[in-house]
């Protein structure tokens, strides 16, 4: 018997036959697992950073304020709600949220309002409109903090270039970063990064569709009525989100404290009175005062305080913003 007449038996071996591949018993993956794990695999790094950056320290500070902790010492003790209790008593605090809420009805109109305009004018067939829009939109790239040191230096009593101004024309020094025209100063560094605004109602702009405006023009709509009824409306979803936006960026500012005469953490306890917004009382709970508790109490009420907004803001301009395309439209 030679050596190929030896018959083959037995599992072991994966084919009887010489010159068959062997099969292959892997499971197959369909298409649309393959699409989920892929969907995963590429949104695992911010799954991972929003548990890790944002649910695991909301969730710390939610038990944070159901306790005395100072941030230092190991003795705390649990007081339930007694954090909360104590918020919707404390004068300062319900203080510094209407001074908050009177910021953001100012701040943020005047903003949109600023911004757009500016976006109205670069958006001008006119020459070097290019360098115009980013020499306008390079004051929002500058870091909070150097708009805060830069404002401190403009409008020092003793050496700043507002006071330097006016000195020349007869008036005497004032006093810009403390009350009463700490408020205008806050104000104006707010104004001073229009050009985030600016970009976002000139990409508006630029989609809102020219047959509109040429009809307009033939029917002899004013310019003014043409960008009343025309391109605003148009423009409304932009605005809303820019609204929403500046809501919550207004009342989360901590520019009061850049623009702090000391400067530093024990500064918050002396800044002008028109001046200490809502974040400025949590910053002195968090770092002047050592109450972790409590600030962090403090927080939740401003988070859900902002949730209640917006919910508002969407409910009441339901029926005034328009879209091109239905966004509760099914598919």
């Amino acid at each position: 018997m030679t050596v190929d007449q030896i018959p083959v038996t037995g599992r072991s071996r994966p084919a009887a036959r010489a010159g068959r591949a062997a099969p292959d018993r892997r499971p197959r993956i369909s298409m649309t697992a393959r699409r989920h794990r892929a969907f995963y695999l590429f949104t695992a790094p911010w799954i991972i950073g929003f548990l890790l950056l944002t649910i695991v320290p909301m969730a710390y500070a939610l038990w944070l304020s159901f306790t005395t902790y100072d941030g230092i010492s190991p003795h705390w003790r649990y007081v339930g709600l007694g954090n909360y209790t104590e918020l919707f008593s404390d004068p300062t605090t319900w203080n510094s949220l209407g001074r908050t809420g009177l910021f953001a009805i100012t701040s943020v109109p005047l903003s949109i309002i600023a911004g757009l305009g500016l976006a109205v004018l670069v958006n001008r067939p006119v020459k070097a409109r290019g360098l115009f829009r980013t020499l306008l939109y390079l004051p929002a790239v500058v870091p909070p903090v150097g708009v805060g040191l830069t404002f401190k230096a403009l409008f020092d009593q003793n050496s700043g270039a507002a006071n330097g101004v006016i000195t020349l024309f007869g008036f005497d020094a004032l006093g810009w970063l403390a009350d009463p025209y700490a408020r205008y100063v806050l104000l104006m560094s707010v104004l001073w990064a229009a050009g985030n605004v600016m970009i976002i109602s000139l990409a508006g702009l630029q989609d809102v569709p020219r047959e509109l405006h040429e009809a307009a023009r033939i029917d002899g709509a004013s310019a003014w009525r043409t960008f009343r009824s025309i391109t605003v409306p148009l423009l409304s979803p932009v605005l809303l989100f820019q609204t929403v936006t500046g809501v919550i960026a207004s009342v989360q500012t901590i520019m009061p404290l850049l623009l702090s005469p000391d400067g530093t953490t024990a500064g918050v306890t002396a800044l002008p009175q028109s001046n200490y917004l809502y974040m400025m009382h949590v910053f002195s709970q968090y770092f002047a005062l050592g109450r972790y508790g409590y600030a962090s109490a403090l927080l939740w009420v401003l988070f859900v305080l902002i949730l209640i907004v917006t919910g508002l803001i969407f409910k009441f301009t339901s029926g005034v913003v328009f879209y091109n395309v239905d966004p509760e439209a099914k598919k």
